[in-house]
């Protein structure tokens, strides 16, 4: 399968709040029960044996293209219980999903999360370099072009003063068909949304190539065969060391 883009419904200016209100809710779903959320726990329960315990400091990490922001609400949460000061701030660009996400994160009356309207592909002019020690990208960069997609990676790994993740699909005709097993029930934007999500994700062998053609030797590809997801994730050398 080569690579296509299709435009999702969830992206559109004029898409109804309530119907996405109801695919943020479906995609919650997914990350909580599909891996969305322990894709990134995972790495940063390995690199947390360096962290500053609550109380000696914080640590900070921007998610990018949030969504309803869920996973930055499971992250702060799955900190609390592992005695460390996580501080996410959770950035999208649309206007809707950022007034859903805000909703979302009082409802669950979490502190230490702040979701901001913002550029992905402008992220270190926004927020400066070095601005935050992590940064994760989830179900996002397939969302782009190939270019953008470098841009946007390049950018993330230029705020994130430690290390990055980044968590997307993998793309081939056997994960698209599992897709359409896991749609069962969905709505029409997430069918829609999920199906061309598939057609936009990547193989390894191209997830490799970019991280390779932005130097970002510090990437490791994990996940893949049979499961439809993978990660691109790794601290950079040194990363607790001197700041």
């Amino acid at each position: 399968m080569k690579r296509r883009l299709t435009p999702e419904l969830m992206d559109a200016p004029g898409v109804d709040r309530a119907e996405l209100d109801r695919a943020l809710a479906w995609l919650r779903w997914a990350n909580r029960r599909l891996g969305g959320v322990s894709a990134l726990t995972g790495h940063l329960r390995r690199w947390s044996r360096n962290w500053p315990r609550r109380g000696e400091g914080v640590v900070t990490l921007l998610d990018v293209g949030c969504g309803s922001a869920d996973i930055p609400v499971a992250v702060r949460r799955w900190g609390e219980s592992a005695g460390f000061d996580v501080r996410v701030t959770a950035l999208d660009l649309h206007g809707t999903t950022v007034d859903l996400a805000r909703e979302h994160v009082s409802r669950e009356g979490v502190g230490g999360v702040e979701v901001v309207a913002g550029d992905a592909l402008r992220i270190a002019e926004t927020f400066g370099v070095r601005s935050f020690d992590y940064c994760h990208a989830g179900l996002f960069l397939h969302h782009l072009s190939d270019v953008q997609v470098l841009t946007a990676l390049a950018a993330m790994d230029r705020v994130a003063r430690r290390g990055l993740v980044w968590n997307d699909l993998v793309r081939s005709r056997w994960h698209r068909a599992l897709v359409e097993f896991i749609l069962v029930g969905a709505g029409p934007i997430v069918r829609h949304d999920a199906r061309v999500s598939v057609e936009a994700g990547f193989t390894r062998g191209e997830a490799l190539d970019i991280a390779l053609r932005l130097g970002l030797g510090y990437l490791r590809y994990r996940g893949g065969g049979p499961w439809y997801r993978f990660t691109m994730a790794g601290e950079k050398p040194g990363a607790w060391g001197p700041v």
